[in-house]
């Protein structure tokens, strides 16, 4: 029992305990707790302990919150207890800011006192080496075990700024203003200089939270979560890495393309060496930023290189409907700026839209003659609030225009705040985005402020607002795509492939596969293969070229020689029997000098192809993510060039075509200074069913075809060398929960 005295400083905490309500979600108890019990709070100033207990009382959070200190009898005038096990009622959330060594014996307290979630905010995890992660990996198998969610740790904690709950559990300086976007970040120290920016561009937040280094809750529970959360419209997360490269699509894709919520992601360790930092600061190993960007194209969520360009974008979602098409207006008091969006519009890929005569004529009366009455319609440096309202108004209603964008530059009689009191006036009623550029800061800084507070972003730059609308714009167009299915193949042999994968391993680890080794494993897919025969001396050479007729190529076949051109062990256009015994021999001279002691396993001859473009695709399996899939111009300088693209498989026939088209060298296979155009749908049936292949058995490590040459449309192509490496015991990440995976086993 407490006596009177300290129940009246129990009240203190909290203004009242939440409804009782039947959570649907075990993340519930995070975001949106009943009740929470702060273990290590501090009345010491400047501590992290401290911080949290304030920031949840003094910002109102609207509960009971129960600091646990066994030094104290009271923490910031509420009574404080020794333990969680001497809360005399349920606890939803503790919050533990304890040394890392004290964890698992806080968290056994939580099991027993049956505490629905955690937050640990303490360092000195994985983020600190083999000891620190042999530690988190403890908390880790408790509450997993437990099935009680964390956050955590090595984290800043969770903001909540719906009315009903007014929760900060964290210990950053600011509570958000009450918004529609949510932001999940793996950085704790950035969430702080984030909501600072946020706060400066008027912006706020639905939920806010720092997940550290996620040892049970990741930021696919987050996204999964957020993705069914009312209160948010918009999703931004801060990666450093990601868990599971399989889950994270599937999630994306459904809060994507059912929801129709927008995801933006902010993705570090782009560079080798911003990779390297990612892995000494968290604990984390980034993958390559090649799989990252694959993975973020095949979920609808749109990366960004900055926090001002994540927050551009978020702004405009945030508070806009979305464009019906890329067609933009630009209503401006000055002609520099109006070029200047006009530019920035056409590198972004929108297009200037046509004003109608009607709605020129319509100008023509609201505007002065020196007007400009068409796109952009400069309404002259002297324009007032009306002639503003005039122009944007019937400018938007041109069913010719799918955005607009309204640039004011601070003149001497320029109406700055009664034009940004127009604006939403003007602009009421548009199911269209609109965007501002109040150009500048402080002469400018009152009429953003009333943009702000009616909902329409404004932008110091035009540029900044177009990329926005730009963003938009494909986002809109992402949503529309067709082909969202991932094909399989009937006239696949599966099961004489995975005899034929069984047989070349046999009980190695791993075993690289000649080309005429790779022969057999590609028929069973039926990839577009060449006439072709090993021979072990050069008169078996010379009866092959004649069996097939016209021009052969003759290739070493040998594990030890990797790149066979490099080495002399190809030899290109032989005709007839004669002709093949001196190039047999000349190989076998030019890779003994070359690669002295490489076992030859016979040398290759194969029909000569037609000609055509030569393009590269491959396949390699990430630990993370399992098989990812490579397409660009083949070759010898494919390493050179590094033109090329990526997506993890399986995949959606229209990311293979995509995947085609995305290359900076694609105009070559689309017909190139009167060259005719390649097949471009040879090559997206072999990438789809290589990925097919791939999927159904993991033991393909790597594989390269390179070249295949793409034959003019229509004619097919050719699989001209291949090279695959096989190694046991690889399960795929998904666990089999692809569905190329559940489609294999069933066969």
């Amino acid at each position: 029992m407490h006596s009177s005295k300290e129940k009246s400083r129990e009240n203190v905490a909290g203004n009242r305990a939440l409804p009782l309500k039947q959570y649907a979600s075990k993340l519930d108890y995070i975001f949106s707790p009943r009740s929470i019990a702060v273990v290590g709070a501090s009345a010491r100033a400047g501590t992290v302990g401290n911080g949290i207990l304030r920031n949840l009382l003094f910002h109102e959070f609207n509960g009971p919150v129960y600091p646990v200190n066994p030094k104290a009898s009271s923490v910031l005038g509420v009574y404080a207890y020794p333990s969680l096990l001497e809360i005399p009622t349920e606890v939803d959330l503790a919050v533990l800011i304890v040394p890392s060594g004290a964890t698992l014996s806080v968290i056994d307290e939580a099991i027993a006192k049956q505490v629905k979630a955690l937050v640990v905010i303490s360092a000195g995890f994985k983020e600190i080496g083999a000891e620190g992660a042999a530690l988190e990996e403890k908390v880790r198998e408790k509450v997993q075990a437990a099935r009680i969610p964390l956050i955590g740790p090595n984290c800043l904690g969770v903001i909540n700024t719906d009315p009903e709950v007014r929760m900060n559990a964290t210990f950053a300086r600011k509570m958000p203003g009450r918004g529609r976007l949510a932001f999940v970040s793996q950085s704790g120290a950035l969430c702080t200089s984030v909501l600072d920016y946020a706060e400066e561009r008027g912006m706020g937040f639905s939920k806010f939270l720092s997940f550290g280094n996620k040892a049970d809750v990741n930021e696919i529970d987050l996204l999964a979560y957020l993705g069914q959360d009312e209160d948010t419209s918009t999703i931004a997360m801060y990666l450093e890495d990601v868990t599971d490269g399989r889950r994270f699509i599937e999630t994306a894709r459904k809060i994507f393309w059912e929801t129709h919520k927008p995801i933006l992601c902010l993705k570090a360790g782009r560079s080798p060496e911003g990779a390297k930092a990612v892995s000494s600061h968290t604990g984390s190993l980034a993958g390559s930023d090649s799989v990252y960007e694959a993975l973020m194209a095949q979920s609808g969520v749109q990366r960004v290189d900055t926090i001002a360009e994540l927050f551009d974008y978020a702004a405009l979602y945030t508070t806009q409907p979305l464009p019906q098409g890329p067609r933009v207006a630009i209503i401006t008091n000055a002609g520099g700026p109006g070029i200047m969006a006009t530019d920035a519009a056409v590198r972004n890929d929108l297009k200037l839209a046509e004003l109608s005569a009607e709605t020129q004529e319509k100008l023509r009366q609201a505007l002065p003659v020196t007007a400009s009455l068409r796109n952009p319609v400069d309404v002259i440096g002297d324009a007032h609030s009306d002639r503003y309202k005039a122009a944007i108004r019937t400018v938007l209603e041109d069913d010719n225009v799918d955005m607009g964008v309204v640039i004011l530059t601070p003149q001497s009689m320029t109406e700055i705040e009664e034009t940004a009191a127009v604006v939403p006036d003007a602009i009421a009623g548009i199911n269209k985005p609109v965007v501002c550029s109040f150009m500048g800061v402080q002469d400018v800084a009152a009429g953003v402020a009333i943009l702000r507070r009616a909902g329409v972003p404004n932008y110091p730059f035009p540029e900044d607002g177009v990329r926005a609308l730009a963003a938009a714009s494909r986002l809109v167009a992402l949503r529309e795509i067709p082909r969202r299915e991932i094909p399989t193949f009937s006239d696949c042999n599966i099961a004489e492939a995975k005899r034929i994968i069984a047989d070349a391993l046999n009980g190695q680890e791993k075993r690289y596969l000649t080309q005429a080794e790779c022969r057999p494993l590609l028929e069973c897919y039926q990839l577009p293969l060449l006439k072709s025969g090993v021979a072990h001396n050069a008169s078996e050479a010379g009866r092959l070229a004649t069996s097939f007729g016209g021009s052969v190529v003759l290739k070493v076949m040998s594990a030890d020689v990797v790149h066979k051109f490099d080495a002399g062990g190809v030899i290109l256009n032989v005709r007839g029997a004669a002709e093949c015994e001196a190039a047999y021999a000349q190989i076998l001279a030019n890779v003994g000098k070359a690669v002295p002691g490489a076992k030859i396993d016979g040398v290759l001859v194969e029909q000569m192809a037609a000609k055509g473009v030569e393009v590269i695709l491959g396949a390699s399996r990430d630990p993370r993510f399992g098989p990812v899939m490579m397409f660009g111009l083949g070759g010898t300088l494919v390493e050179v060039l590094k033109d090329v693209s990526f997506r993890l498989a399986p995949m959606w026939q229209i990311s293979a075509e995509r995947m085609v088209r995305q290359i900076r060298s694609f105009a070559v296979l689309d017909g190139f200074r009167g060259s005719p155009p390649a097949d471009i749908e040879a090559i997206v049936t072999s990438l789809l069913r290589l990925s097919y292949m791939v999927c159904n058995h993991p033991e393909i490590s790597e594989l390269d075809i390179n070249p295949l040459i793409v034959h003019a449309a229509g004619s097919g192509a050719s699989v001209a060398d291949s090279r695959i490496l096989l190694r046991a015991s690889q399960p795929c990440p998904c666990q089999g929960e692809c569905p190329v995976a559940q489609a294999s086993a069933k066969k």
